[in-house]
C-alpha cells in the first residue's frame, strides 16, 4: 500500500484520493484494535475493515497509471523499479526495525513462540523481510504462521510490490480491451474466491472463514490463491478506470461524501446469516467490484475549494503510509496486554485502545518527517540520474 504521491510537480494531485487513503488507514487502525475484543469474524466490530487492502489495490492501479503510463518508453523498468522502492522501501525498514524493537512485549498465550523466539532467529527474519521475501513456517517466530510475521501488514504490501511486477513487465502494454478482459478474468477470481465458488478445489481448508475474502497472509496454495484474487482485480480495475479517462463529479462535499461511504462500507455489520452464510460473500464482491471503484472515480473528479480540507487530504495522504506499515507492532502490544488481563475494565481496556491509536499516529508522522522523507531525499541524490529523479 503506497502514499498517492507517485507525481511529479507538473501533474496536478487528487487530494480527495489522498485523503481517502488517510481515512481507510485510520479505519485500519481501529479494526485491528477492535479485533483484539473479536468474538469471531461475523462478531468483529468495523465489520468489513479488511477490505480497506482492496481499496488500496484500487487506489494504487489508479495512480499508477496516472504517474507512469506516459513515461514509457523514456522510463526503463530498472528507473520504474528504482522510483518504487525509493517511494515504499525506507517505511517498510523502518516497520520492520520498529517491530523488531517491539517484538518481545507482543508475548501473549496466543502468540506461544514468541518467548521462544532467540535473537538471532529474530534478526534472520528481519533481513528477509527487508528484502521483500516472505518468512518460510520454519522460521515462525510468532506462531501465526505469517509470511511477514514481525509486521503483519506487510504482507499486502509484498503483494503489491507483485502488482508492480506485472504492470511495468506485461500489463502496462496492453491496450484498454486487453486490460478489460484482464480485468473481467479477475473479476470471476473475485467472485470465486467471496462466494465460495471455488472453481480451482483449494479453498475447502479454510471452512471455518467462508464467503469472505479474509487471508492472502500465508504461503499454502488457498492463501497464496486468496493473494492474488484480492490483488488483481482491484489493481488492474484501477489502473483501467484511469485509462478509460471518466469520472464522477460532485460539486460541493465530495470529501466528505466520500469518506463517509467509505467508512460506511468497512464498518457494515456481518451480512450473513445462519440459513444464509453466503450473503456476506456477495457484500464482499459488491464492494471491491463496484463500490469501490465508484469510490474511486468520484475521489477523481471530486475537486476541493476549501484551503483547510486540502491541507486535510494532504496530511491524510501524507500520513497514511507510514500508519499503515508502522502501526501493528502497537497492535501486538495492545493484543498481548489485553489476553493477558481480561479482568480489567472496560474503561481501562477503553484507554489503552485509544492510547495504542494516538501513539500509533504520534509515531507515524515523526517516521514521515523524522526519517522517510530525508531517506527519500537521499536516496534520490545518490542514485537516480539528474533526470530519472523519484516520485514526490
Amino acid at each position: 500500500m503506497n502514499s498517492l504521491s507517485p507525481v511529479t510537480g507538473d501533474k496536478p494531485r487528487y487530494e480527495v484520493l489522498d485523503g481517502l487513503r488517510g481515512v481507510a488507514a485510520m479505519i485500519v487502525v481501529v479494526f485491528h484494535l477492535f479485533e483484539t475484543y473479536s468474538g469471531g469474524v461475523d462478531k468483529q466490530i468495523i465489520n468489513h475493515g479488511y477490505l480497506a487492502v482492496d481499496f488500496f489495490y484500487v487506489l494504487s492501479g489508479f495512480v499508477i497509471g496516472y504517474a507512469y503510463d506516459d513515461r514509457w518508453p523514456k522510463m526503463t523498468v530498472c528507473s520504474f523499479f528504482k522510483r518504487r522502492l525509493i517511494r515504499l522501501q525506507p517505511m517498510v525498514v523502518a516497520g520492520l526495525v520498529f517491530g523488531s524493537a517491539l517484538f518481545y512485549l507482543g508475548d501473549s498465550p496466543y502468540a506461544p513462540e514468541v518467548l521462544r523466539t532467540p535473537w538471532t532467529r529474530l534478526l534472520l527474519v528481519l533481513v528477509i523481510g527487508c528484502f521483500m521475501f516472505p518468512t518460510p513456517p520454519s522460521l515462525d517466530i510468532r506462531g501465526w504462521r505469517e509470511i511477514t510475521p514481525i509486521n503483519g501488514p506487510q504482507w499486502s504490501l509484498m503483494w503489491e510490490y507483485v502488482g508492480y511486477i506485472f504492470y511495468a513487465l506485461f500489463v502496462r502494454r496492453l491496450s484498454k480491451t486487453a486490460l478489460a478482459v484482464l480485468v473481467v478474468i479477475s473479476a470471476l477470481m473475485t467472485l470465486d474466491l467471496a462466494l465460495d465458488i471455488d472453481v480451482f478445489g483449494i479453498l475447502d481448508v479454510r471452512s471455518h472463514v467462508r464467503y469472505t475474502v479474509i487471508g492472502g497472509y500465508g504461503m499454502s496454495s488457498e492463501q497464496i490463491y486468496i493473494a492474488l484474487a484480492r490483488l488483481c482485480y482491484p489493481f488492474f480495475c484501477g489502473l483501467l478506470l484511469f485509462r478509460l479517462g471518466r469520472r464522477l463529479t460532485v460539486s460541493h462535499g465530495g470529501f466528505g461524501l466520500c469518506s463517509l461511504l467509505l467508512a460506511a462500507a468497512l464498518a457494515m455489520p456481518h451480512a450473513g446469516t445462519q440459513s444464509a452464510p453466503w450473503l456476506d460473500g456477495v457484500y464482499n464482491a459488491t464492494v471491491i467490484i463496484a463500490v469501490f471503484p465508484l469510490l474511486v472515480l468520484t475521489g477523481a473528479g471530486s475537486k476541493i475549494k476549501s484551503p483547510r480540507t486540502i491541507a486535510l487530504c494532504r496530511f491524510l495522504g501524507e500520513i497514511s503510509y507510514p500508519l499503515y506499515i508502522t502501526h501493528y507492532p502497537l497492535i501486538y502490544i495492545q493484543f498481548g496486554w489485553a489476553t493477558r488481563h481480561p479482568e480489567a475494565s472496560a474503561g481501562t481496556h477503553i484507554a489503552v485502545a485509544a492510547g495504542i491509536f494516538c501513539l500509533s499516529i504520534f509515531v507515524a508522522y515523526a517516521m514521515l518527517r523524522l526519517y522517510d522523507l530525508p531517506v527519500r531525499q537521499w536516496l534520490t541524490r545518490h542514485w537516480c540520474r539528474h533526470n530519472d529523479s523519484t516520485d514526490s
